[in-house]
């Protein structure tokens, strides 16, 4: 028996490891990154987190922001499939700062087929995810700030939906001259959802033995509860000043999901002067069979009649067999 054990643990551990969860959440959609900026560097924001896109990626990093400040981003997804956020922040002084935000995937309607029907029943279902919350940020010290958001999630295809609960918490650590920062967050902390709607009815006969009973007696399928996908994320990056109109951005990020194994993002931005930034990065670096790989991107700040200042980010990002992904932002800072 012990030579038995000796010989199985090995074996058992290599598997478990080659385990990587992949498929094993819901609300997936929730892992889709937010911010064109963000996008453009590879998803390396978790300490650079300095715009309204903090809200997903940090919500710490929204008490870095001086003005009122809202972003709307529109990613055009795989498979036909509209990514869109959007976000205002507010600075409350010397009490911190309070976001808001929504996220919203949505597709267009597709035909209802069955065996019997292969074109169709005429009939159209519909599939889409949101979430919506309420963040609040304040700095602890003059070099360290905390933020947590609470959100509401909700998953709906045709007549079923599934909803839950998170929460999201992040830190944040400026140096004090170094240029240095360092980001920590744990995304999507919540309950488990599980589609629950009409489309679970059936009939059925309780006892068929018995003769006479009623056979047609409504009931529903019971559906799985499935984790939310917990993201972890830990940060480092640094600005680089050259001269006095330019900048670089360097930043890499660790992540620990729960639904596949850990993978590193690392991106920079050249700036140069106020106006233009140039990105490029890297995305899921170590990660196993990653479709994903480099990015790309761009922005421009300008005045528009002298009282709020407008930033438009264009990113793009390859997807493998998927080609590649464009995203856009529009920041408006009051």
């Amino acid at each position: 028996m012990a030579a038995f054990i000796l010989m199985v643990t090995p074996t058992t551990a290599q598997l478990v490891k080659q385990v990587s969860k992949v498929g094993s959440t819901a609300a997936t959609f929730l892992e889709i990154g937010v911010g064109a900026r963000a996008r453009g560097v590879g998803d390396a924001f978790v300490s650079v987190a300095n715009d309204v896109s903090a809200l997903y990626w940090n919500p710490a990093g929204i008490t870095a922001l001086e003005k009122p400040e809202a972003q709307f981003y529109h990613s055009p997804w795989i498979a036909g499939i509209r990514f869109n956020f959007a976000g205002a922040v507010i600075p409350l002084n010397q009490y911190g700062s309070l976001g808001l935000f929504y996220t919203g995937v949505g597709m267009d309607d597709e035909p209802v087929r069955t065996i019997f029907y292969p074109e169709g029943t005429g009939e159209y279902y519909q599939a889409s995810s949101l979430s919506f919350g309420l963040t609040y940020s304040r700095r602890l010290t003059d070099h360290f700030s905390f933020g947590v958001t609470v959100k509401h999630i909700q998953e709906q295809i045709w007549h079923m939906t599934a909803t839950s609960t998170a929460l999201d918490v992040g830190t944040l650590f400026r140096s004090r001259n170094r240029g240095f920062r360092l980001g920590m967050s744990i995304s999507n902390f919540g309950n488990k959802m599980k589609l629950e709607g009409r489309d679970t009815q059936q009939k059925v006969d309780i006892d068929e033995q018995k003769a006479g009973n009623n056979d047609r007696i409504d009931a529903h399928l019971d559906t799985w509860a499935w984790q939310l996908p917990l993201l972890m994320r830990v940060g480092l990056s640094k600005d680089i000043q050259i001269g006095k109109t330019q900048k670089i951005v360097v930043a890499v990020d660790a992540v620990h999901p729960n639904d596949n194994t850990e993978y590193v993002n690392a991106g920079a931005e050249y700036w140069l002067g106020k106006m233009l930034v140039i990105r490029a990065g890297q995305n899921n670096l170590l990660l196993k069979d990653r479709q994903s790989g480099w990015t790309f991107g761009f922005g421009l700040r300008t005045n528009f009649y002298g009282r709020a200042n407008i930033a438009l980010d264009y990113a793009a990002r390859s997807m493998g067999v998927f080609e590649i992904i464009n995203g856009y932002s529009l920041n408006i800072i009051f």
